[in-house]
C-alpha cells in the first residue's frame, strides 16, 4: 500500500512540475534572438518589408529579430523550414499570399499544409495592384476599359508575371467579374512586360503598386484603378475597380506565422509586439514607400483572412481551369 502511495505521489509531483514549467517558459520568452525567415531572395519586396519590421519588432520583444533569407521553389523552402522548426517562438516566417493562399491550391505537391502546419501570429501588411494601360489606350477610366473590352472580345490582351502568379489570377478574377474575354500573355516578371505595355503591344497589366505606380508618375503609363476594396492612401488619386465591379478585391498580404502547436502566451506576446511595432510611424512610412499598408490584426483574424483567400483563389483556379506545369 505504501508503494502505491509513493508512486502516486511521484506522478503527481511530476505533473505539477510540468504544469508549472510551461507558463514559466512562456513568461521568459524571448530570452534569445528570434529568427524571421523570409522565403524569398534578399532585396525583394518581402525581404525589404521584413528588414523594415525587424528592428522595431525586436525593440518591442526586447530581443534582436534576425532576418534570414531561405529562398527557393516559390517560397516553399523557407516556409517548410518554419513548419518543421521547434514551436517555441524563436523561428517565425514572413509569409505572403503566394506561400499560404495561392501556392497551396495551385500546387498540390507543396510539402506542407498551409493551415494545419502553422500557427498564425498576425497580419503585417497588404499591397494592392494597380490597373495599367498604355497612354494610347482609348480607355480613360475603368468603366470605359470594361465597355471597350466587352465590345472587342478576344482582341485585347493582358500581361502577367507568369502562370499561377497573383497578377495572372487577379486578371482572371477581373475577366470573370467583368464578363470580358482578354487574351493572356505570360512574361517572366512584370518588369519584362512594361516596355510592351508602354508601346501598346499589350493592352492592360494588373501590376504591383510598388513597381507600377512609378511609371504612372513618370507619365509613361495610365493608371485606371487599384484592386483594393477601398481607396488606398498609397495612390490617393486612383479609384478602385470595386467602384465599377462591386466586391472586386485582390491584394497581396504579408503576415507572420510560427510552427504549429505554439504556446498560447508566446503567440500572444508575439502578436502584441507585432501590433505595437506596426503602430510606429517609422514602420508605417517605410511600408508606404514600398507600396504597402501596415495592418494590425489578431491571430484569429489573420488565420481567417488566409483561409478566405485560399477559398477565393481556389474558386478562380477551378473556374478558369488554370494549371501550372
Amino acid at each position: 500500500m505504501k508503494r502505491r502511495l509513493f508512486l502516486s505521489s511521484s506522478v503527481s509531483t511530476g505533473l505539477a512540475a510540468t504544469a508549472f514549467a510551461t507558463p514559466a517558459f512562456a513568461q521568459g520568452f524571448p530570452n534569445k534572438p528570434v529568427r524571421m525567415i523570409v522565403p524569398f531572395p534578399a532585396g525583394g519586396a518581402t525581404d525589404v518589408l521584413a528588414r523594415s519590421l525587424s528592428i522595431k519588432l525586436g525593440e518591442k520583444l526586447g530581443q534582436n529579430v534576425v532576418v534570414e533569407n531561405r529562398p527557393g521553389a516559390g517560397g516553399t523552402i523557407g516556409s517548410q523550414a518554419v513548419a518543421q522548426a521547434a514551436p517555441d517562438g524563436y523561428t517565425i516566417l514572413l509569409a505572403t499570399s503566394s506561400t499560404h493562399s495561392i501556392g497551396p491550391v495551385i500546387n498540390p505537391k507543396i510539402p506542407y499544409d498551409a493551415q494545419a502546419d502553422f500557427t498564425a501570429l498576425g497580419q503585417v501588411a497588404s499591397s494592392p495592384n494597380i490597373v495599367l494601360v498604355p497612354q494610347s489606350s482609348p480607355a480613360k477610366t475603368m468603366r470605359e476599359f470594361i465597355e471597350y473590352a466587352r465590345k472587342n472580345p478576344g482582341k485585347l490582351n493582358y500581361a502577367s508575371s507568369g502562370n499561377g502568379t497573383i497578377v495572372h489570377l487577379t486578371s482572371e478574377l477581373f475577366k470573370a467579374q467583368s464578363n470580358t474575354f482578354i487574351v493572356h500573355i505570360p512574361y517572366r516578371g512584370t518588369a519584362l512586360a512594361i516596355p510592351d505595355l508602354i508601346s501598346g503591344k499589350v493592352d492592360v497589366l494588373f501590376d504591383s503598386l510598388v513597381s507600377g505606380l512609378p511609371h504612372v508618375k513618370d507619365g509613361k503609363l495610365r493608371g485606371l484603378a487599384v484592386t483594393s476594396e477601398k481607396r488606398t492612401p498609397l495612390a490617393a488619386d486612383l479609384p478602385t475597380v470595386a467602384d465599377v465591379l462591386p466586391g472586386f478585391e485582390s491584394v497581396t498580404w504579408f503576415g507572420l506565422y510560427g510552427p504549429k502547436a505554439m504556446p498560447a502566451d508566446v503567440v500572444q506576446k508575439l502578436n502584441a509586439s507585432l501590433n505595437a511595432a506596426l503602430a510606429e510611424s517609422e514602420v508605417k512610412e517605410r511600408f508606404s514607400r514600398l507600396g504597402a499598408e501596415a495592418v494590425s490584426t489578431t491571430p484569429a483574424a489573420f488565420a481567417s483572412l488566409a483561409q478566405n483567400e485560399r477559398a477565393k483563389w481556389k474558386r478562380i483556379i477551378e473556374q478558369r481551369k488554370i494549371v501550372v506545369e
